[in-house]
């Protein structure tokens, strides 16, 4: 299926080639779709939480454990299967989907009761000394998996990559067969 080209002025009035040579379109051959597509990333934030949970700071291109914080952090395994349960929420696939607030709410509340599940029966391998860690755990999961989850509410998100359209403008100035009138010479 070929679409059909139609050039315009710089006043958005169609323009006659006169069945002159078709000219190739000017501009990036990616989509304004799939420029849309490549910027949601809701898993990238996952990997940051991963990282605070164990008390680690991004410092010069790369994370660093910082010593003052150790005493409050998770262990490295509690960070890694919390942050994956955190991921069935925060994929570019959920950001597409289209979820009811029911749904969200839903999910939401089952992804923190496994978390605090994990947490409880896992508490000495996450590292976990205290209650108000487990609360620290439960706030992080639960504001970030239901925040996650709003984006695609009702298909927001979709509807945004579905109305966005690609448009390429061209310009194409004819000149009469004669030139310009006061480039012309008298006389001749």
């Amino acid at each position: 299926m070929t679409d059909a080209v139609m050039y315009v002025d710089e006043k958005g009035n169609p323009v006659n080639l006169g069945g002159g040579p078709n000219y190739p379109p000017i501009g990036s051959t990616k989509s304004d779709k799939a420029d849309l597509l490549d910027k949601i990333k809701p898993d990238l934030i996952v990997e940051v939480i991963r990282h605070k949970l164990m008390g680690e700071e991004f410092i010069n291109n790369q994370w660093v454990k910082i010593q003052s914080l150790q005493d409050r952090a998770i262990s490295e395994l509690g960070a890694w299967e919390l942050s994956n349960l955190m991921l069935s929420a925060s994929s570019q696939n959920i950001a597409l989907s289209k979820l009811k607030d029911h749904e969200i709410r839903d999910r939401t509340l089952s992804i923190v009761k496994t978390a605090q599940h994990m947490a409880i029966r896992n508490w000495i391998e996450y590292g976990i000394t205290g209650s108000d860690q487990l609360e620290f755990i439960h706030e992080v999961i639960m504001t970030n998996t239901f925040i996650t989850l709003k984006q695609p509410e009702g298909g927001g998100i979709r509807s945004l990559i579905k109305d966005t359209t690609n448009e390429n403008r061209q310009v194409v100035t004819q000149e009469s067969p004669g030139g310009f009138a006061f480039w012309r010479r008298r006389g001749k």
